[in-house]
């Protein structure tokens, strides 16, 4: 039996032998630790500084196992290798273990990986779940066993490891999660990190904290019965308030504004930077505040009206963007309804006609028929099928009367109109029609706010912006925004008189719904053909706010008009925007007019003095005098006034009608 069991075992060191050199035959070169490719880590901030979102791999300080906290190794070692310090780099105890409770539980629930094995993993090989590469694993891990100290496994694994959401290491992890360097965790912070590494997507707090928790429970657990924590100690950790993870500075639905950042790196600096910190204009309060009122006004009454979507941007007259929300849900659908989606805007579109026929001479107090038109075999109605004869502009515009806007293009010229949209950032396609005085030509809400913007900023048109500064956290920035938009793209008195307009809309027209009353606003309703898609946008002094209410499949609503939802969901924001600022004034709606207007060969005119109202009765309507420095051009009748270069070839000559 000595002399068979001799034999034996040297044909066993044999076959081992032959087995380890088969396996190692294609080992990568261990004299040298492969680097994974990292992707540019972009860490997203409010204006306050605070967090809004990650993307790409965080990485942190190196920190040896040694400057850790105790509790920190051993929450780490209780829940992922409790015989560290006394096996050599395989545990047969422990893969026993493993193969045992799998077989109890008729599935794979335990795995009996070492810590040593799981450092090799990272260091020097794939994922991938071979037998081949366990194989190489447990080689490579008796290697590192041979070559270095315990605790220099433990420092290369904790700095190496994968901690979910983007981060690689422990102290990337505490400082994403926690605010804090791996360090300064508490034990029960020490809990959380080490509950991630068994599944990091699944038990990150910054996405699950309840989950996170409860595996930190576990692990805890598990440090009591590994000796580690007593359990005394342990109920002083449960008696403890949890610690919250890492916010973000807005709500979740902030992510729809730091994605839209996100996406504008690239053009501004170089990515190839490890890590960089974009500072943004987003204001925390102001985003949780959209998402509550959003929520809660859909939750009320989007059901009932069949309306399952709604977007809202604000922003500040000269196009910062301080709110953002993109849709119910940003887990459900990262889809951006606020910058991505094309919709019909409606009545929302005639602010263009009607300030495109201001330029030509138009004023709020003059005459516009309301009546029947056809154009072809089109004919537009109003919303209440009546038509009221002649009207002022203020009115026909506050109440949307549709044939007094068809009119306003045709006094306006379609490629004037189309013009004057552009010079106030409409992007998109305008198909050179009749039909886009109603709003049948698809935007963005987004471009639709920054255009009504340039009315709240005097006349001077507005980029979009939500980035600050852009720079490696800790260095000199890459890129820091300066400037403002693209400059004057509405005279002052033209502004002032649409705003007088846009006023009455909150006032005797269809935004009644939105109208605060301690201070002047303006704005618009929208409604789109088959009331698929509902708009609001109004401004005051100081903010910029677009709503748009829908469904993504553009299935009808219940008869929702942009003087309903929209203009409440406006309302309530406005409030909360609002809150504690002085009412300031706004250009048109009270009356006041810029001191002095700069022309357009550089020379400043004189303002309220040539521009201001003639003298009337009181009582009686003011009719806006255009300045004498710039000569008014004379207006024929709107039926007889017709934009030919832009309705030639599309709908014909249209005579009279």
């Amino acid at each position: 039996m000595a002399k068979w069991g001799a034999v034996l075992s040297i044909w066993g060191v044999i076959a081992l032998g032959v087995v380890v050199a088969y396996f190692a035959y294609d080992l990568p070169d261990i004299r040298q630790v492969a680097m994974p490719e990292r992707r540019t880590a972009i860490t997203v901030v409010a204006d306050d500084g605070g967090q809004i979102a990650r993307y790409g791999d965080m990485t942190g300080d190196m920190v040896q196992a040694s400057a850790l906290p105790k509790h920190l190794t051993e929450a780490v070692l209780a829940i992922e290798d409790r015989r560290y310090y006394h096996h050599y780099g395989i545990d047969p105890i422990g893969v026993a273990r493993a193969l045992w409770v799998n077989y109890q539980a008729g599935r794979a629930v335990q795995g009996g990986s070492t810590i040593t094995q799981q450092a090799a993993k990272n260091l020097f090989l794939t994922p991938e779940r071979t037998v081949r590469r366990k194989i190489q694993e447990a080689i490579l891990a008796v290697w590192l066993e041979m070559n270095f100290s315990k605790d220099q496994i433990l420092t290369a694994y904790l700095n190496r490891v994968y901690f979910g959401s983007g981060t690689y290491g422990i102290d990337a992890a505490s400082r994403a999660y926690f605010g804090v360097p791996a360090t300064e965790v508490n034990l029960e912070q020490s809990a959380m990190l080490a509950g991630l590494l068994k599944a990091p997507s699944r038990y990150a707090p910054d996405r699950n904290p309840e989950a996170a928790r409860q595996r930190a429970d576990v692990v805890l657990s598990a440090m009591v019965d590994a000796g580690f924590l007593s359990d005394k100690d342990r109920q002083a950790a449960d008696d403890q308030p949890p610690v919250p993870p890492r916010r973000p500075g807005g709500g979740s639905g902030s992510r729809y504004f730091a994605d839209w950042v996100a996406d504008q790196v690239p053009d501004f600096v170089n990515t190839a930077a490890p890590a960089l910190r974009v500072e943004t204009t987003l204001v925390p309060a102001l985003q949780r505040a959209a998402e509550g009122i959003v929520d809660a006004r859909m939750a009320e009454d989007g059901g009932k009206v069949g309306a399952s979507q709604a977007a809202l941007v604000a922003m500040r007259p000269d196009g910062a963007v301080v709110a953002m929300v993109g849709g119910r849900g940003y887990s459900q659908s990262q889809f951006n309804r606020a910058v991505t989606a094309q919709r019909q805007p409606g009545s929302s579109f005639k602010m263009f006609a009607y300030l495109s026929a201001v330029e030509q001479g138009l004023t709020p107090d003059s005459l516009v028929l309301d009546a029947p038109i056809t154009i072809k075999n089109w004919s537009p109605g109003n919303y209440d099928g009546k038509f009221h004869g002649e009207v002022t502009a203020r009115e026909a515009l506050a109440k949307s009367y549709n044939t007094a806007a068809v009119r306003m293009l045709q006094r306006g010229g379609i490629s004037r109109t189309i013009e004057l949209a552009r010079r106030l950032g409409i992007n998109s396609p305008l198909r050179p029609e009749l039909s886009l005085a109603l709003g049948t030509s698809e935007v963005n809400l987004l471009e639709l706010t920054a255009a009504y913007a340039a009315l709240a900023n005097s006349g001077n048109g507005v980029w979009p912006y939500g980035v600050e500064r852009i720079g490696p956290p800790g260095e000199a920035a890459l890129y820091t925004r300066f400037g403002g938009g693209p400059g004057e793209a509405v005279l002052p008195w033209h502004v002032e008189a649409i705003n007088r307009m846009l006023g009455a809309t909150m006032t005797i027209g269809t935004g009644r719904s939105a109208r605060l009353d301690d201070r002047p606003s303006a704005g618009k309703s929208g409604t789109s053909q088959g009331y698929r898609d509902a708009w609001f946008i109004g401004f005051t002094a100081d903010y910029v706010v677009g709503i748009w209410v829908g469904n993504d499949d553009g299935t009808p609503m219940d008869k929702v008009t942009g003087g309903s939802l929209p203009a409440k969901i406006w309302h309530d924001f406005m409030v909360e925007a609002e809150r504690g600022k002085p009412a300031r004034p706004l250009l048109g709606v009270d009356g006041s007019l810029p001191a002095a207007v700069a022309t357009a060969g550089g020379a400043v005119a004189p303002g309220p003095a040539a521009i201001a109202p003639t003298v009337t009765p009181s009582g009686a309507p003011k009719v806006l005098v255009p300045p004498a420095a710039v000569t008014a051009p004379t207006v024929q009748p709107a039926k007889q006034e017709l934009d030919q270069g832009g309705l030639e070839g599309l709908l014909g000559s249209l005579g009279n009608g």
